[in-house]
């Protein structure tokens, strides 16, 4: 085992410190400001629908629903909260996908002192029931077409309501954009539920604010891709400081339109849609889906300046027999996510021919830390970010502290070594809901252990290498399938992959690389050799051929699934 010299906490901090300034992008501030202070978030709210009480807070298919209008919905919502009983503390599930309605939950919930529980439209009623009985939530917000999952999944919790409210209720007779069939859906009757626009409806709009910056306001449940999800304990000040710390640095002088797809169940689409625009009061274009089509047309009508998407999406984009037609000329920040397809000069270079905008990887984050933790703003020229480890994201965001350690003594390693991303930040989990052995476990001395292999280089950036327990060890030597992914993603008819290890008597483990094709004349053996060229010989995988990879939710390679396929 290597040993290693005990560094004092302090003075590494001070000197990655020093290291990350002298790194950092010219013209980006490297302090926080809050655009309206450091208070609850559903204040921003309230202070928007009285300053800006009629510009647009979102646009949904061509429905414009003002400031005003969504806070006094809010207002209504926590008012209902209050009629019901619910005290604060308790807990309302909201499950459904992107729309007005979501925003209107949220707020009330926040406005009224209560805890948020979004559950992805996607689970099952086993996954659902689940998280309902994990947090004892009384009422749950759904659509009309998971009130079939709803009732599944009823009988052994808590649940006393059920507010059920159509998708396309703010969806206009003509939408001004493109509108998916799946979103465009005829009303289902649902009997045995409240309506929830019509309860709220007969409700007093009256400001509330119950709320505050440092009770639970969120339970945001991890993936559960290993073991079952937990729920983070996050408050309003870490949603507050989430926002502020990334408008600082990042969004600040892109201020506009912004547009997601991103579902907002989902940490990162809750930063997008429900947190960032509250900073400055701009509009939020919302989609209840990724849609090609509505994405274009909706950058194109609505002038937006800030988006985001997955690699896959823009390889989509440009790939249509239309795309030039569109004027996206008003982009002015893209941000994608290296999920499956991994982010190459290439498709940053063809991109920039087509739009005159430049694809930035988005940041590092998890669900414990609020996500967005780290930047990769003005990181790009001569691909520098691409030219390091293809797992680079960039420099943490201010006030967020990363630490590598080693896994086994928890000692502090030097710059340039491998091991376990330790960090801790003002906008972290305040612990794993009902769980103290797991939070005594996962935070120690302030820090979270991430569980997540990294590298803070001689410049202070950061490298994501993976989890921990996705390492393999083939031969002695550690090997890590982000990096056999992010090299496969670089083949042109490679649609996405997910690399795993199976046990070998010789080499302890082989990588085995599920791989699904773009391009489906491309043979094992070819990609095989072509990948022979670019990583070293021990890390080589096995190539299986899939006609589909099994994905989450938010858009993350099963690996535990792809574990069951390699004995098959």
């Amino acid at each position: 085992m290597t040993t290693h010299t005990s560094i004092d906490l302090d003075t590494y901090l001070a000197d990655i410190r020093a290291r990350q300034l002298a790194s950092w992008p010219k013209g980006l501030p490297t302090e926080i400001s809050y655009p309206l202070g450091e208070r609850p978030l559903s204040e921003y709210l309230t202070h928007w629908a009285q300053t800006r009480a009629h510009a647009p807070s979102i646009i949904f298919y061509g429905t414009t629903v003002s400031w005003a209008e969504l806070n006094a919905q809010a207002n209504r919502f926590a008012a209902l909260l209050a009629a019901r009983g619910l005290e604060k503390g308790d807990r309302v599930a909201v499950f459904m996908p992107n729309c007005p309605q979501f925003h209107i939950a949220f707020f009330g919930i926040l406005k009224a002192g209560l805890v948020h529980v979004p559950v992805s439209p996607l689970s099952t009623a086993q996954e659902l029931e689940y998280v309902l009985k994990d947090t004892d939530a009384t009422m749950i917000v759904t659509i009309d077409s998971l009130v079939s999952t709803v009732e599944a999944a009823r009988a052994p919790t808590l649940l006393q309501e059920i507010l059920s409210t159509p998708l396309r209720a703010f969806i206009p007779e003509t939408p001004a954009i493109h509108c998916p069939d799946s979103v465009n859906v005829p009303p289902v009757e649902t009997p045995g539920t409240t309506d929830f626009l019509d309860a709220l409806s007969q409700m007093p709009d009256a400001e509330v604010s119950l709320g505050d910056l440092d009770s639970p306001a969120a339970l945001n449940y991890t993936g559960g891709t290993t073991g079952m999800p937990k729920g983070c304990v996050h408050t309003q000040r870490d949603m507050v400081f989430t926002g502020a710390t990334n408008w600082s640095v990042t969004s600040r002088s892109e201020e506009g339109v912004s547009l997601t797809f991103f579902p907002e169940f989902w940490i990162a689409g809750e930063n997008m849609a429900l947190i960032f625009p509250l900073m400055t009061g701009e509009p939020l274009v919302l989609l209840t889906r990724w849609d090609p089509l509505s994405v274009l047309q909706a950058i194109e009508r609505y002038k937006v300046t800030v988006f985001g998407m997955i690699v896959d999406g823009a390889i989509e984009l440009m790939n249509r027999d239309d795309f030039k037609n569109f004027d996206l000329s008003s982009l002015h920040r893209v941000r994608v996510v290296s999920f499956v397809k991994k982010l190459d000069p290439e498709i940053r270079a063809r991109w920039k021919a087509l739009t005159g905008t430049i694809l930035a990887e988005a940041s590092w984050g998890m669900t414990e830390t609020h996500t967005s933790n780290t930047f990769t703003t003005d990181m790009q020229d001569d691909d520098f970010d691409l030219k390091q480890q293809p797992v680079f994201v960039g420099l943490p965001l201010p006030h967020n502290e990363f630490v590598i350690r080693d896994f086994e003594t928890g000692h502090i390693l030097p710059p340039g070594s491998e091991g376990e991303i330790t960090m801790r930040s003002p906008g972290m989990l305040k612990s794993y809901w009902g769980k103290p052995e797991a939070t005594a476990e996962a935070i120690l001395d302030g820090f979270l252990y991430t569980g997540d292999i990294g590298v803070l280089d001689e410049m202070g950036y950061m490298h994501y290498l993976g989890r921990r327990k996705e390492m393999l060890k083939v031969r002695g030597m550690s090997v890590f399938p982000a990096e056999i992914e992010a090299a496969l993603g670089k083949h042109p008819g490679v649609q996405g992959s997910g690399v795993v290890g199976r046990s070998d008597e010789r080499s302890g483990q082989i990588p085995v690389a599920f791989v699904q094709r773009a391009d489906m004349a491309l043979s094992a053996q070819e990609l095989s050799d072509w990948l022979a060229e670019r990583i070293s010989k021990y890390k080589l995988p096995e190539i299986r051929l899939v006609d589909a990879l099994p994905m989450t939710a938010t858009g993350k390679v099963r690996k535990a699934e792809l574990a069951d396929w390699v004995g098959n």
